[in-house]
């Protein structure tokens, strides 16, 4: 099986820089897969799950949030807000920060103020859809 070099990084701190077989990312089209040798491209990359395929056939799954990715001959770098694996993600925690953002859309709130909330309340549910998944 053919690989490339990927690297996976948060803003605080790298997840992943090894080589894999393949990558699928969340885009704002959809999912992508990315494979050996694939075209040069710069996408955007929305909340949600990514998966790492390994040589040896094995998986690493993790939730990411907001970024970007790129891959130049034959090295892919995934530069995202956040990353975390499945079983480090606090439900309780992802549950509070759901209700909060509910709370808020109850409530008047400036056009900007709107946008944040659906942000907070887009990561927790995903948060909440990825550790359910994992169980």
């Amino acid at each position: 099986m053919e690989t490339y070099s990927l690297k996976v990084m948060a803003v605080d701190k790298t997840f992943f820089d090894g080589h894999c077989a393949s990558l699928i990312i969340p885009s704002l089209d959809g999912l992508v897969g990315i494979l050996a040798h694939h075209e040069n491209m710069v996408i955007a990359v929305k909340e949600g799950e990514i998966r790492i395929t390994l040589e040896d056939g094995s998986e690493i799954e993790a939730l990411v949030g907001i970024g970007f990715f790129e891959i130049m001959n034959n090295r892919a770098t995934l530069l995202v807000q956040t990353v975390e694996r499945p079983e480090e993600i606090d439900v309780a925690r992802a549950r509070e920060a759901e209700e909060r953002a509910m709370e808020h859309l109850r409530q008047k709130q400036s056009l900007r103020e709107y946008y944040h909330t659906q942000a907070a309340l887009s990561r927790a549910m995903s948060r909440l859809k990825t550790a359910s998944k994992h169980k």
